[in-house]
C-alpha cells in the first residue's frame, strides 16, 4: 500500500524559470490568437454580407434612377414627335386649319428650347468638376463629324438660297417664310458646333436634365427631317412659276407671284433643289450623333477604354485589284453623273440617257452583290473569334445600316410594283426592274458582309488579349524571367503562324472591302449631288401622282444617301479589322 501510494505523488522535474517563461508564451499567443480567430470568425461574414448588400442596394438604386430618367425623356421625346407629326399631317391633310406657318411657329419653338439647352449644356453643364470624367472613342469618328460640317454648311447654304428665293418675291411672301429659314441657319449651326465638340462626352451630373435637353434636340431634328420630307411646297411653287413663265407673255396672266429678277431667281431655284437632300441628311446624322450621346449619360468606362493605342493605320497592304476595280466604278459613275447633271440642266432629258443611268447600276450592283458574298465565305472560312463585347456604338451601327437600307428598298418596291400594274415592254422599263431588283439583293449582301465583319474580332488585339489572360490567370512569379522569355516566345509564334495562316483571307478581305468602300462612294456621289432619276423618269410619278410619290423619294432617297454614307465609315472599320 505505501508504495502504490508513493507513485502518484512522485512529481516531474521542475524546469527552470527561464524556461517555465519561454514555454508559457507561446502557448498564451496561441491561446490568443486562437481566441482572435473565434472572435472573428462569425463576424467576417457577417461584415462582408453587409458590405455586399449596402453596395448591391446602391448599384440597383443607380440602375433604377438612369432607367428612370432613360425612360422619362424617352417619352417626352416621343410626346414632342407625336405633336409635331400630328401637326405636320394636319397640313397635308387639311392645309386650311391647320397651314405651314403653324408648323414653323411650332419648330420655331421647339428650336428655341433646344437652343437654349445647348448653349447651357455648353457654358454650364460640361464646365462644372466631374462633369465629364471618361469620354466614348467608339463615337463620333472622324467620318462621322466630317459629314456633319459637310452636310450642315450645305443646309446653311440652303437656307440661304431659300432666304433669297423669299426676298426675290418679296412682293407676295410673308415674314415668317423669311424668319423661318434665318431661325434654322442659327440653330443648325450652334447645333453643329455642339455635336462637334461634345459627342464623346459621357456626362455624371445633372444626367436627366441632361437626357431630357438631349431628347428634345433629338426630336427637333426628327420634325425637321419630316417636314423635309413631306414638304413640297417649293417644289410645287417652282413648277408653278416655271410654267407661268411660259405663258406669261400669251395669255398676259398676272396673278401669279412672278420673280422680278429672272437670273437671280433660277440661280436660287437650281442651288434649292440641288441642295435639298442634304437637309434631310443632316437631321438623320444629328438625330444618331444626339442618340449615342443620350445613351453615354451616366456611364462609365474603364480606364483603358479610353484611348486606341492597337488600332493600326490605315495602309493598303499591297491591295491592288480591289481599288483598280473601284477606281473603274467610280469614273464610269462620275461619267454618267456628269452626263445626267448636263441633260438635266436643259428643258428635257433624253430617254437614252436614263438607259445610261440604269444599265450602270445593272452591271455595278450585280459585281458588288457577288464580292460581299465571296466576303462572307471568307468569314466562314477564318477562325478569328466573334466579339461578344457590349458596344453601343457597334449596335447602334448596325440599327443604323438596317434602318437605313430601308429607304432605298422601299422606293425599289415601289417601283416594282408600279412596272409590274402597267405591264412594261420598253427597254427602259425592263432596266428600272433589273434596277430595283438588284439594289435590294446588293443591300441584303453588303448588310450581312458588314454585320459579319464589324463582329469580328481584330486580329491585332486576339494575341495580346490571350497573353494578357494568360498572365492574368497565372501571374509570374518572382525570379521566373525565363518562363516569362518562353510566354512570349510562344505567344508570337503562335501570332505569327496566325498571321500567316489568314495572310490569304486577310489579303482578299482587304481587296473586297476596299473595292465596296470605292463603291459605295460613288453610288453616294451620284444621288447625293442633284441626279434624282427615280423622280424624273415618270413612271411611278404617273402610276402613283405626285403628291404621294414626292413623299415616298423625299422618305427613302435621304435614307439611301445616309447608307451609302455610313457603309463607308463601317467598311473602313472592317478594312483595319481584317
Amino acid at each position: 500500500m505505501p508504495a502504490q501510494v508513493s507513485a502518484p505523488t512522485e512529481a516531474p522535474p521542475m524546469a527552470s524559470p527561464e524556461a517555465q517563461e519561454m514555454g508559457e508564451t507561446p502557448a498564451k499567443e496561441s491561446q490568443v490568437a486562437t481566441g482572435a480567430e473565434q472572435t472573428r470568425a462569425p463576424a467576417s461574414p457577417l461584415k462582408r454580407s453587409w458590405l455586399v448588400r449596402h453596395f448591391s442596394l446602391l448599384l440597383r438604386r443607380d440602375r433604377q434612377a438612369q432607367k428612370a430618367g432613360q425612360l422619362f425623356s424617352g417619352l417626352l421625346a416621343l410626346n414632342m414627335v407625336f405633336l409635331g407629326g400630328a401637326f405636320i399631317c394636319s397640313m397635308i391633310f387639311n392645309n386650311v386649319a391647320i397651314t405651314l406657318g403653324d408648323v414653323w411657329i411650332l419648330l420655331a419653338v421647339l428650336k428655341a428650347l433646344a437652343l437654349l439647352w445647348l448653349l447651357y449644356y455648353t457654358a454650364r453643364t460640361t464646365r462644372r468638376p466631374q462633369a465629364v470624367l471618361h469620354q466614348d472613342p467608339h463615337a463620333g469618328p472622324a467620318w462621322v463629324r466630317g459629314s456633319l460640317v459637310l452636310f450642315g454648311s450645305c443646309t446653311i447654304c440652303l437656307n440661304v438660297f431659300r432666304v433669297g428665293y423669299g426676298m426675290s418675291h418679296i412682293q407676295c411672301k410673308s415674314q415668317l417664310e423669311l424668319i423661318f429659314p434665318a431661325v434654322e441657319i442659327i440653330f443648325i449651326g450652334i447645333q453643329t458646333w455642339v455635336l462637334w465638340k461634345h459627342s464623346k462626352d459621357c456626362v455624371q451630373i445633372q444626367t436627366n436634365f441632361t437626357r431630357c435637353g438631349l431628347m428634345l434636340t433629338l426630336a427637333t431634328n426628327l420634325l425637321l427631317w419630316l417636314l423635309a420630307v413631306t414638304n413640297d411646297s417649293v417644289h410645287r411653287e417652282i413648277e408653278t412659276e416655271v410654267s407661268a413663265l411660259m405663258e406669261k407673255f400669251s395669255d398676259n396672266n398676272t396673278n401669279t407671284c412672278l420673280c422680278l429678277n429672272v437670273t437671280m431667281c433660277e440661280v436660287f431655284q437650281k442651288g434649292y433643289l440641288m441642295l435639298y437632300p442634304f437637309s434631310t441628311e443632316y437631321s438623320l446624322i444629328c438625330c444618331g450623333m444626339l442618340f449615342v450621346m443620350w445613351k453615354n449619360v451616366g456611364r462609365r468606362l474603364a480606364p483603358h477604354t479610353g484611348s486606341h493605342p492597337s488600332t493600326p493605320p490605315f495602309h493598303l497592304h499591297g491591295a491592288i485589284l480591289g481599288p483598280l476595280l473601284g477606281l473603274l466604278v467610280l469614273v464610269a459613275g462620275t461619267c454618267v453623273f456628269v452626263l445626267f447633271q448636263i441633260q438635266a440642266s436643259g428643258p428635257a432629258i433624253a430617254r437614252q440617257y436614263f438607259i445610261i443611268y440604269y444599265a450602270f447600276y445593272a452591271a455595278a450592283l450585280p459585281t458588288m452583290s457577288l464580292a460581299c458574298l465571296a466576303g462572307m465565305a471568307i468569314h466562314g472560312l477564318e477562325e478569328r473569334e466573334l466579339d461578344t463585347l457590349k458596344n453601343p456604338t457597334r449596335s447602334l451601327d448596325v440599327v443604323l445600316l438596317m434602318g437605313a437600307a430601308l429607304g432605298q428598298m422601299g422606293i425599289s418596291y415601289f417601283s416594282i410594283v408600279a412596272i409590274v400594274a402597267t405591264h412594261p415592254h420598253e427597254l427602259l422599263n425592263h432596266l428600272i426592274l433589273a434596277y430595283s431588283l438588284l439594289l435590294i439583293l446588293q443591300h441584303i449582301a453588303q448588310n450581312l458582309f458588314i454585320i459579319e465583319g464589324l463582329h469580328r474580332r481584330p486580329l491585332w488585339e486576339a494575341a495580346p488579349e490571350s497573353l494578357a489572360g494568360k498572365w492574368e490567370a497565372e501571374p509570374p512569379r518572382r525570379g521566373s524571367l525565363l518562363e516569362l522569355g518562353q510566354d512570349l516566345r510562344q505567344a508570337s509564334l503562335t501570332y505569327i503562324h496566325s498571321y500567316s495562316h489568314l495572310n490569304w483571307k486577310r489579303r482578299a478581305l482587304k481587296e473586297i472591302s476596299l473595292f465596296l468602300i470605292l463603291c459605295n462612294i460613288t453610288l453616294w456621289m451620284m444621288p447625293a449631288f442633284g441626279i434624282h432619276p427615280e423622280f424624273e423618269n415618270g413612271l411611278e410619278k404617273d402610276f402613283y401622282g405626285y403628291q404621294t410619290w414626292f413623299t415616298i423619294v423625299n422618305f427613302g432617297l435621304p435614307l439611301g444617301v445616309f447608307y451609302r454614307m455610313h457603309s463607308v465609315g463601317v467598311l473602313v472599320e472592317v478594312y483595319l479589322g481584317a
